[in-house]
């Protein structure tokens, strides 16, 4: 009978005959999708969430992972990939404005009330199966929150989901700094008990905190300004306190949870009062009641399309909030901060056509254009138009329909997800599995052993591992990761 560590073997040689290629559903075991000189689609709907809005019959060209033209009868070099895309639509990548799918560990450093020095950029979890699930809705970016345990909390990031890269390669180049607050409930620690209760534990006491570490970032380069003398020693480095000075200076942009529209106002004043806007405010439940006054500040806003009810800080929210503020003009986009939403947030943007009537294009921006122009990134995504990355989803039919599916998603230019390669992939990944399993079987049959005298075993003498009954099944659980017997 072979060992279970022979039947290891064997079955980890029969998976590499499988997943050695460039495409996989592990990200570990993937590299990036070639990238084409040129790139032509034809005769699509395109959706450009730009000014020239909905195109019928039209063409898109991609050079070198950009944007190089969008009309009809485009020429395209003769080596150029070919698409037709007659009957289908083509959209920009969907953008979840926020997100915490792709992180390792918790997404909280919750024990101060200010972590403004921790940074998300560290903890970018590159394997997670979220990411390529979300691709497969047609999502090409997401900013990666710091959780909301603090008023004031950590560095966020934004990502393309390049399935197979690094972390560092998933980063978008030049973006603006972001960084994460919250109000409300979570900052104050009412729906959980601390063991080490801290300060503030009352809605005044988030918005006093804010203030006054604000106050402490100014006296800190109050300090660090002084002149004291060749010889003398300068204050010590504070990472929180500088970053909160790159708030004041406008080089990272705040970005704040919460619920309460008394909250917003007095977050925007404190704002103020330190010479800085806040960038966009992150669920926004009550929006719609102060959505002249963000509008005033500069504030955008990130809600949810129909979350409400679950807690008692959501109780005045309604569906019809991302309509209302896109009316008064404010920057509004719908978010998941759920990694199974993510997979459909073109449908969290059909909800608004549905309640308050927004037109179709406009209600497409809610996960495009508009959370591209809140993250600072409006002119690299988020649109289909001229010199923009080459972020594309081709939908089998009307991208705001929940009968449409996503046939290819690209990213930079590149085919990251293909569903008729993904069907194909799947069927040859189930072929696998019963191939393990009919060896495992095979070898855990009981064989003849030749007839020899028997000896008895002595009292207390363990069981040999020769007389494990299933050995295949065992190496079988060591392959897969799971429990010992």
């Amino acid at each position: 009978m072979k060992r279970p560590t022979e039947l290891l073997t064997a079955a980890a040689l029969l998976l590499c005959a499988l997943t050695a290629q460039a495409y996989d559903i592990e990200a570990w075991n993937s590299s990036l999708p070639d990238q084409p000189d040129a790139v032509v689609i034809r005769n699509a709907t395109v959706w450009t969430a730009g000014e020239a809005g909905i195109l019928e019959d039209t063409d898109v060209l991609i050079r070198r992972g950009r944007i190089a033209g969008v009309g009809q009868d485009l020429r395209a070099p003769g080596d150029a990939v070919e698409i037709d895309a007659a009957g289908r639509h083509v959209t920009p990548g969907l953008i979840d404005a926020h997100s915490h799918a792709a992180m390792v560990g918790g997404v909280n450093e919750s024990s101060l009330i200010s972590t403004a020095m921790v940074r998300v950029g560290d903890v970018i979890d590159a394997d997670s199966i979220n990411i390529y699930r979300q691709m497969a809705g047609g999502l090409t970016a997401m900013h990666l929150m710091h959780g909301s345990a603090n008023a004031i909390g950590g560095q966020n990031i934004i990502v393309k989901l390049r399935w197979g890269a690094d972390p560092e390669e998933m980063i978008v180049e030049g973006q603006p700094g972001v960084i994460k607050f919250a109000l409300g409930e979570n900052p104050k620690q009412s729906n959980w008990q601390p063991d080490t209760p801290r300060y503030p534990d009352s809605r005044q006491g988030v918005n006093q905190i804010i203030d006054e570490k604000f106050q402490q970032a100014e006296a800190y380069r109050r300090r660090h300004a002084q002149d004291r003398g060749r010889n003398a020693v300068p204050p010590r480095r504070d990472l929180e306190m500088e970053t909160l000075l790159e708030i004041i200076d406008g080089n990272i942009h705040v970005h704040s949870h919460g619920y309460r529209a008394d909250e917003f106002i007095a977050l925007l004043r404190t704002a103020e009062r330190h010479d800085f806007r806040i960038k966009a405010l992150h669920h926004v439940l009550e929006g719609y009641k102060v959505a002249d006054e963000l509008v005033e500040h500069g504030a955008a806003a990130s809600t949810f399309s129909d979350w409400y009810g679950f807690k008692y800080e959501a109780r005045d929210a309604i569906p019809y909030n991302a309509a209302l503020m896109h009316e008064r003009g404010v920057l509004t986009s719908v978010n998941s901060d759920n990694p199974e939403l993510a997979r459909r947030m073109n449908i969290e943007a059909a909800k608004s056509v549905r309640y308050g009537g927004m037109d179709e294009h406009e209600a497409l921006k809610l996960v495009t254009a508009n959370p591209a122009a809140q993250l600072g990134l409006a002119d690299r995504i988020g649109r289909v138009v001229e010199d923009l990355d080459a972020d594309l989803v081709i939908w089998s039919g009307h991208p705001l329909s929940v009968t449409s599916r996503v046939d290819q998603t690209w990213i930079d230019g590149r085919r990251y997800f293909d569903r008729q390669r993904d069907l194909e992939a799947r069927e040859a990944w189930e072929d696998e599995r019963q191939r393990l399993i009919e060896l495992v079987r095979s070898e855990s049959e009981p064989q003849e052993a030749p007839e020899t005298e028997a000896v008895p075993e002595a009292d207390g003498e363990p069981e040999s591992e020769d007389a494990d009954p299933e050995p295949g099944l065992e190496a079988l659980r060591r392959l897969l990761g799971g429990a010992r017997s």
